[in-house]
């Protein structure tokens, strides 16, 4: 009796990854056959001691090797690094061994912008072994980059499209936090943004991702990124050190500004919300108060796509795939 369910492998087991690995067990169209994640203390573990939930017959491997071929013809699930370069061998061993890819690498949004040539030679390889590559998740993938080109739908020709996602980061992850720097010094801050340590990753691809959403030409983005200092002590951080980051990406045309998008990320943030506004005939402005829960609509997008992908061929974004479910 043939095995129902698009097989699915799992490659990285943080936060989000473990949370992807639950949803794939109760999805009645998705089967999950494999977890990986080279990482000491995972490796050789079973997968429902892991997760604290049943998980029959999965143990965590270190190697993707056999978990890509035991989903042959199905989908991988990279969770396990926001930089396409990083993500780049995982990706290409994925797709030679017959697997198309759905990942949270926040470059993969839109990995033309900094990585042209390794892009379209990725592209190349999924055409050669018939499956897709998409990077998706809340931001970048959706609350900044996809809803604007959705909104567009419903517009004339955009002339301007202004995002904004304010986060209070008292909610959400640790790991999401020392990303961001908090609690470090202006001056440590600044060192560590000078390495290419923190910020939100992602956000420069969003832009140019919203502008072919809306049908908007670019030749240039720009990154800003500034730190939001605590005026007091507050949510475990002190008076004077980081406690959240303000960052903008901006996109241009021949020197125009066509795309702009800000981030503000912080303890404490006011009024939470996703915001976009398009500068069309006629204008267009869509706010969600409270803003796009992050962990749970990343997972949620990703296991969306895992269901999509395999109908598509190629390095593809998220504009390439089904507007609902």
């Amino acid at each position: 009796m043939a095995e129902v369910g698009i097989p699915v492998v799992v490659i990285g087991l943080g936060e989000v990854g473990r949370a992807v690995v639950s949803r794939v067990l109760g999805h009645p169209e998705l089967r999950l056959v494999g977890a990986v994640d080279p990482a000491e203390g995972l490796a050789g573990r079973a997968l429902s001691e892991l997760l604290g939930a049943p998980a029959p017959g999965l143990t965590v491997a270190a190697d993707a090797a056999v978990p890509l071929t035991a989903a042959r013809g199905g989908v991988a699930i990279l969770t396990a690094t926001d930089a396409f370069e990083q993500a780049l061998p995982l990706l290409q061993q994925a797709v030679r061994a017959g697997c198309s890819v759905v990942s949270t690498c926040a470059e993969l949004a839109w990995p033309w912008l900094h990585h042209e040539a390794a892009a379209d030679a990725l592209d190349a390889l999924c055409e050669k072994h018939g499956v897709a590559v998409v990077g998706t998740g809340v931001n970048p993938g959706f609350a900044l980059d996809r809803l604007p080109a959705f909104l567009a739908q419903v517009v004339g020709e955009v002339r301007h499209v202004r995002g904004l996602r304010v986060v209070d980061l008292a909610a959400r992850r640790g790991v999401l936090r020392h990303r961001l720097g908090v609690g470090l010094g202006e001056e440590a801050f600044e060192r560590a943004d000078d390495r290419g340590e923190v910020g939100h990753a992602g956000l420069a691809e969003s832009a140019a991702l919203a502008a072919a959403g809306c049908g908007l030409e670019v030749d240039e983005v720009e990154e800003e990124l500034v730190p939001l200092v605590a005026e007091e002590d507050a949510h475990g951080v002190r008076r004077g050190q980081v406690a959240g980051v303000q960052q903008v990406a901006r996109a241009f045309s021949e020197g125009r500004e066509v795309v702009r998008l800000e981030l503000v990320m912080a303890l404490g943030a006011e009024h939470p919300r996703d915001e976009v506004e398009l500068d069309a005939d006629p204008p267009l402005r869509a706010v969600v108060p409270g803003g796009i829960p992050g962990e749970a609509a990343t997972v949620n997008a990703v296991v969306h796509a895992a269901l999509a992908v395999t109908e598509r061929q190629g390095l593809i974004t998220v504009l390439d795939l089904p507007a609902g479910r």
